[in-house]
């Protein structure tokens, strides 16, 4: 299966993609660092790609989707967990340039992506597009305001998606739960390695997402 990752090069992206990988499926993955983006093609290779992109610029998602479908074709599995959260604050002290980058990555993030890959996706008739949202997609807490809204966002993005797509396809709603990870630390401190890591997390995540299918359209899901 050839499954596409957004955010491949740390956290719950990179947790993912080598939990696809040692299941023999290809990935095709990105990130906006590019000393990691290098480290990952030293280590998996072909057929696997990586590059430099980020995705909440259009200009950048536009020729890398063009030069991943001539590469590899339209993804089987398309996941968009690319994401960034706001330094812990009140809304009303929340710069306006953090703001809006965290409503850029994601929110116009996971929308160039679609725009991008989901045509291709329709044309050959199969596809999952898993949009990774959040328990504060669902729920809120203070001082994280920004993220809450584009969580939800996602959630609503995610399941209008569904309604539009041709049978046999399906548009998800992924609430990973809570992960140590660096987005968590930012906001927990310490208390976030009280939490599984992304490694334990991809045990239990990645057969999930392997599962998905048109069955699955409009939902919104959680790993347990």
């Amino acid at each position: 299966m050839l499954i596409l990752v957004t955010g491949c090069t740390r956290g719950l992206g990179r947790a993912m993609a080598q939990g696809f990988i040692q299941r023999g499926h290809t990935v095709v993955g990105c990130g906006r660092n590019a000393q990691a983006v290098e480290k990952l093609r030293q280590e998996w290779g072909p057929p696997h790609r990586v590059d430099v992109v980020d995705v909440a610029r259009d200009d950048q998602v536009e020729p890398w989707a063009q030069a991943v479908l001539e590469s590899h074709g339209a993804p089987e599995l398309l996941i968009n967990s690319a994401a960034l959260i706001n330094r812990n604050a009140p809304l009303w002290e929340v710069p306006p340039e953090e703001f809006s980058a965290v409503v850029d990555v994601n929110i116009k993030g996971i929308y160039h992506v679609i725009r991008h890959f989901v045509p291709a996706m329709i044309q050959q008739g199969r596809g999952v597009i898993v949009n990774f949202s959040s328990t504060w997609g669902r729920t809120t807490s203070p001082e994280v305001a920004p993220y809450c809204a584009t969580k939800w966002a996602v959630e609503g993005l995610s399941q209008a998606l569904a309604q539009e797509l041709p049978k046999g396809m399906a548009s998800v709603a992924f609430n990973p739960g809570v992960i140590n990870t660096d987005m968590l630390q930012s906001c927990f401190g310490a208390a976030a390695s009280a939490y599984p890591s992304p490694e334990q997390w991809a045990e239990r995540a990645v057969p999930f997402l392997l599962g998905l299918g048109p069955k699955n359209n409009g939902d919104s899901l959680t790993v347990e």
